[in-house]
């Protein structure tokens, strides 16, 4: 088999839902959708197609990379800022060049709003018969971009377009049915596919999650992370973080600013984790107690199942889908992303109820194991691209 993934490929994501198919002996190939630098050190078994790449030291021999290669990272945003103003349209071009060349069975966009959108385009231009097209949404695809009237127009195009369409809660299905759809709707899937169980059981602690006193607050801030209404959220409950340490990963720049001024006023610390490896973050997890999640919009996070599968008790905002595994007041809290107030009393809660935590911790992880484990997951990828190349006629 042959796919054509048209996906990002500096996505830890994108690299988690390859690890699936590296060894199936299937022909994979990835169309980078956006121009960024790097690619992911986790792909194996894998050609991926780049304007301009530089020499990364932790990419796998099995990876071949095909573009224009260059000794300095600089160089790599010069030659795509040059080639953008010259050929605007060349992204398209030569994606289309690639499909007829490579005759893949399947091209399957991993994301609407880059991916998705080049895959259209192609599309409505490609002179021959294109092939069978799978279209997967992440987070917040369709449910927030559906507002904006310029991302409504293609969403519906990628929608009246695909052949078969991959979310990964119901949700989102709901959502694309209304907007169109004309191609069947996959059984739901983790957006990056399974977790493998076997490498969190090295991180996972035998502490019990009551004994915990670590608070994890996901620092995204800007165009939908809500990381600063966490940060207020937290000061509002601060007399009762006697014993408490918070930490922040991923944080936005006005986030590290606010933690600063957030110790100074409560005299609680806040750690500044520094992204070096999925690993050592996974680390923290399974030492935190609670794991804050704010956004004004996503699909099912990734880091919401990781909390799940290591313990740390899930307040997660109410505009994603953790509805779909998480029972608002059992096994996690639903907030409002943008309510300080509400969140700050789920944090009192979480922190005040020892049996709340830990038997929420064992229901999550029950819940992780039937939902998100790589082995039961993994044969499920494999069946749906096996089953959509063998219901497509013969040539």
């Amino acid at each position: 088999m042959r796919i054509l993934f048209v996906a990002m490929s500096e996505s830890i994501h994108v690299s988690r839902w390859m690890s699936q198919l590296s060894d199936q002996g299937w022909e994979l190939y990835i169309y980078s959708s956006t121009n960024n630098i790097k690619i992911h050190s986790d792909f194996k078994n894998i050609t991926i197609y780049k304007n301009f790449f530089s020499y990364q030291k932790n990419i796998d021999k099995s990876v071949k990379i095909k573009g224009i290669p260059v000794i300095f990272d600089i160089f790599v945003r010069l030659g795509n800022l040059v080639l953008n103003r010259i050929i605007p349209d060349f992204n398209r071009i030569r994606l289309n060049y690639l499909i007829a060349r490579l005759k893949p069975d399947i091209i399957h966009s991993m994301e609407f709003q880059s991916a998705g959108y080049l895959t259209l385009d192609v599309k409505k231009k490609y002179s021959l018969k294109f092939p069978v097209w799978i279209a997967t949404n992440w987070g917040s695809d369709i449910y927030l971009f559906r507002h904006d009237p310029d991302h409504l127009i293609k969403i519906e195009g990628i929608l009246k377009n695909c052949d078969f369409y991959l979310a990964e809660c119901r949700r989102d299905v709901s959502l694309a049915k209304e907007l169109g759809l004309n191609g069947k709707d996959l059984p739901l899937l983790p957006a990056a596919g399974g977790f493998d169980f076997i490498y969190f059981s090295r991180i996972k602690k035998t502490l019990p999650p009551s004994n915990r006193r670590i608070i994890l607050l996901k620092g995204y801030h800007g165009w939908a992370g809500r990381a600063l209404t966490g940060l207020e959220a937290l000061k509002l409950c601060s007399s009762q973080l006697e014993g408490y340490s918070i930490a922040v990963y991923l944080a936005s720049p006005e986030v590290i600013q606010k933690t600063e001024e957030f110790t100074k006023e409560t005299g609680i610390p806040v750690n500044i984790i520094p992204y070096r490896s999925h690993e050592e973050l996974m680390g923290y997890f399974g030492k935190a107690r609670i794991h804050i999640g704010l956004s004004i919009s996503d699909g099912i996070p990734n880091t919401l199942m990781e909390s799940m599968i290591l313990g740390a008790f899930p307040i997660q905002s109410d505009t994603s889908c953790a509805n779909e595994l998480i029972e608002n007041g059992k096994s996690g809290i639903l907030v409002p992303p943008e309510n300080a107030s509400v969140i700050a009393a789920a944090i009192k809660l979480a922190i005040s109820n020892d049996d709340l935590i830990n038997k929420a911790a064992d229901l999550n992880y029950l819940i992780a194991r039937e939902k998100f484990d790589k082995e039961i997951i993994q044969p499920k990828i494999i069946k749906m691209y096996t089953e959509i190349l063998n219901s497509q006629p013969k040539n």
